[in-house]
């Protein structure tokens, strides 16, 4: 009977790690939170062509966002509303990298946007070479998970690690939890 306890708590603990380990990355795969933001905001695709159209996306904005860029027109996504359109300057520089700031009340947040080789109505793309080196880090998070994930992350853990313990320390006899 004990084994069976212990083989529970052993299956609890690893679907606590497998639904903290792969839930949180596919929640942020549309819009990732901004380093320090409440709300979520991102630029799709990230990389786009000069005069090619790109989709500015937020999530948790309870205010009208604010979209702004040295590629691009400012847009303002409503309040209610997830997403809006930009189209891209068609002077953009090929294989330059632009800054999109996202404004979402008192917060602000950005992210890059970068200008691939040749025109979107050309059949072929060669992209620039980018200049610089690339960009690291996410800002304010570990390996693309901010704090709160990774405390969650820890609790469940370590309540699936102390239910383990408790079920294999106990006495054949004792029933009374």
């Amino acid at each position: 009977m004990r084994g069976i306890r212990v083989a529970s708590a052993a299956l609890l603990g690893v679907a606590s790690l497998a639904l903290t380990g792969f839930t949180a990355p596919a929640a942020q795969a549309a819009v990732a939170s901004g380093g320090g933001t409440s709300f979520g905001f991102g630029v799709e695709p990230s990389t786009v062509a000069a005069g090619g159209q790109v989709t500015l996306r937020v999530e948790n904005c309870d205010h009208h966002a604010r979209v702004s860029s040295g590629v691009f027109d400012p847009v303002t996504i409503p309040k209610g509303h997830s997403s809006a359109t930009a189209e891209v300057d068609w002077d953009a520089r090929p294989g330059a990298s632009y800054r999109v700031t996202f404004t979402c009340g008192d917060e602000s947040g950005h992210t890059e946007l970068t200008i691939a080789g040749g025109h979107s109505g050309d059949q072929t793309h060669h992209p620039a070479p980018v200049p610089q080196g690339v960009q690291a880090g996410e800002g304010g998070s570990v390996a693309g998970f901010d704090l709160k994930e990774i405390g969650l992350g820890a609790a469940l853990i370590t309540g699936s690690l102390a239910v383990a313990y408790r079920f294999s320390r106990r006495r054949p006899g004792d029933d009374s939890a």
